[in-house]
Order: structure tokens, then sequence, then C-alpha cells
């Protein structure tokens, strides 16, 4: 029963989170971490460190680890069909039917009203991680020079993620033998 309503959970959250795997994030966080309390919010700020790490879309990512941290396999399996079933059935519905009202004004409209939503609720699940992982002013600069990276160099993140466990490492080495 658990498993199901583990399932059931991420189903909702597949079902109503417009945009993909980032917007998902905070709601992922509300329902797991806050109300349910299956997870503290170090274990999912790990949990989503690892998400994008790992090749794949973050929402079937966040949800395995999520789902595994829980349940173990059988809970990760749950909480991925949950996550991506909603999607994949909507856009099954929607293709049915979009390519006739593409080039309808309203619809092109609500795309365009629905962009900035997105947008907001990817920068508030920013803003939540920030607010939770509690960097260090070393931490914040470290963090700074891979967005400006990845941003303005064009450098793949999978470098960038390099770099910064080589930095953390490295850094962590030389305070101990100090």
């Amino acid at each position: 029963m658990k498993i199901l309503n583990l399932f059931i959970t991420f189903f909702k959250i597949g079902a109503f989170t417009l945009g993909g795997g980032f917007p998902m994030l905070p709601i992922i966080e509300r329902e797991i971490v806050t109300k349910k309390k299956l997870m503290t919010d170090e274990e999912y700020i790990d949990s989503i460190s690892l998400a994008q790490t790992a090749p794949g879309p973050i929402a079937a990512n966040i949800s395995i680890l999520v789902g595994y941290r829980i349940y173990g396999f059988l809970g990760a399996l749950a909480a991925f069909l949950g996550a991506v079933l909603p999607s994949f059935i909507i856009i099954l519905v929607i293709s049915h039917f979009f390519m006739g009202v593409q080039d309808n004004t309203y619809v092109q409209a609500a795309f365009k009203g629905v962009r900035p939503v997105v947008c907001a609720l990817v920068f508030a699940a920013l803003v939540g991680l920030v607010e939770k992982a509690h960097l260090n002013k070393f931490e914040y600069v470290i963090s700074a020079l891979a967005f400006l990276i990845v941003v303005f160099l064009d450098v793949n993140p999978i470098f960038v993620i390099i770099g910064g466990v080589v930095i953390a490492l490295s850094k962590d080495k030389f305070i101990k033998n100090k």
C-alpha cells in the first residue's frame, strides 16, 4: 500500500506540473520532504545533485532516486512510473488533437502565457535549493563560477561538475593537511 501511495503522489505531481523536471522539484520537495516527511532536506538535496549528474531527464532521475531512497527498487519503479505516465498519456492525447489546432492564435497565446510561469517555477526551485544547501562563501563562489562557465563559456556541465568535485576534494585535503 505504501508503494501505491508513492505512485499516486508522483502521478499527481507528474500530472499537474508543467515544463518538465525542474518545475517538479519544489513540488516533490513539498510532498515528500515537508508533508510526508519521507526524506530529510539534506537527503533531497543530495538526490537532486545526483539526479543532475546522471544522464537523462531530471524528472525521471529524481523520481527514481527519491523512490529508491524511500522504498528501494519497487519504490524507484513506482515513483518513476507515477512521474512519467501522466506526461506520456497527456502527450498522446495532445498530439492526436494538436496537429489540427497548432496554428490557432488562442493555442499559441496559451503557450506564450505558460512559458513565463514555467520560468518562475524553475527559478523558485533554484531559490529553494540554494536556501537549503546552506552554502558557505567559498561554495557560493564555486557556484557562481560554475554558472558563468556553463552559461558564457558553453562548457559541458559534466566537466564543470567534475571540476567542482576536484576543487572540493582538493580544498578538503588542503584544510586537513594544515
